[in-house]
């Protein structure tokens, strides 16, 4: 395949982002600077894909491949943690296009790591070795939701199996989790992961620490999920950095779950909140928790688990995916 140009989009629960890419040989060569903006500011994909145009004062590409943050599957896509909804037989012609590639969000992170290089990713715990080929890597991470997919290594090939393992249900651990998950139940019936292990579920767990603690009652309250969510990474305030803990520990119990059901060989973390605070995942309770598989203990101790810190690796995987298709 020649060298092209195509568009490229990352649409997740809260952000959509676009730019152009070059690929060619079956590779994403070239990833332009990204255009942000926020999905609440628009009424649908053709609007911020017209504004990201307009601000880039170029036309439409020839191409364009597509990142979502919901199942790729029917005629009608409709996400999780957003209002849009997407028709794939007509967005060619919505985008002024001439063909279209659609992946999940994950996906396309599947496709970003089986790309990427050894600088793109941080070591977070196990054997500080890279993905063996032929193997097995699973990925994972939360942000405004709670991403799964699967990457299948070979010798200069790859295939990504996309998932939505997030919406699997929550498996308590401990007294705090079973009265965390009772209390979740009744508010929300059916209980995810996705529930408890994403941007929101900070507010969740330290809602209950508060119920499970009379004396945290008192702790200042936070007006949103940012302002939680800063006061946490920053650790200005403990009883959102106890949350944080909490939170990593359920993270690291689900990572491992997955692993063990993926038959992983090796972990990739991702999502848009991991790479904000890598330093403290790596001295979390996050390892302990993934580790914790009874008689498999030894074997998920020595699975390498690394942080992908690539600035857009929707943006970048879906120009893979799209390389690797039309190749």
């Amino acid at each position: 395949m020649e060298e092209q140009e195509i568009g490229v989009a990352d649409i997740g629960g809260t952000h959509a982002r676009f730019a152009f890419a070059r690929v060619a040989g079956g590779r994403a060569r070239e990833l332009g600077p990204a255009t942000v903006f926020r999905v609440a500011d628009f009424a649908s994909l053709d609007a911020a894909w017209r504004a990201f145009l307009d601000r880039a004062g170029r036309p439409a590409p020839r191409a364009a491949a597509l990142a979502v943050a919901c199942p790729v599957r029917g005629d009608e896509l409709k996400f999780t943690n957003n209002p849009w909804r997407l028709r794939p037989r007509a967005l060619a012609d919505e985008l002024g296009v001439e063909k279209v590639q659609i992946v999940n969000d994950f996906g396309a992170v599947g496709h970003a790591i089986a790309q990427l290089g050894r600088d793109d990713f941080v070591h977070v715990a196990g054997p500080a070795r890279l993905f063996p080929h032929p193997g097995i890597v699973s990925v994972i991470g939360p942000g405004t939701g709670l991403g799964v997919a699967l990457t299948l290594l070979d010798e200069g090939s790859h295939r990504v199996v996309e998932a939505e393992g997030g919406h699997a249900g929550f498996a308590p651990r401990d007294a705090f989790e079973d009265a965390l998950l009772a209390r979740m139940q009744a508010k929300y019936g059916r209980v995810s992961v996705e529930r408890i292990v994403s941007g929101p579920g900070l507010a969740e767990i330290l809602a209950e620490i508060r119920a499970a603690f009379p004396e945290a009652a008192a702790a200042p309250a936070f007006a949103d999920d940012k302002s939680l969510w800063a006061a946490a990474i920053s650790g200005a305030e403990p009883l959102a950095r106890a949350a944080l803990d909490r939170f990593f520990a359920c993270l690291g119990a689900f990572v491992g779950d997955v692993a063990l059901i993926h038959g992983a060989n090796a972990v990739v973390l991702a999502g848009g909140l991991l790479p904000r605070m890598p330093d403290l995942l790596q001295r979390s309770g996050f390892a302990q928790a993934l580790a914790a598989k009874g008689r498999y203990a030894t074997m998920m101790a020595n699975l390498p688990i690394w942080l992908l810190v690539h600035p857009n690796p929707g943006l970048f995987g879906a120009a893979a995916a799209f390389a690797a298709q039309h190749d």
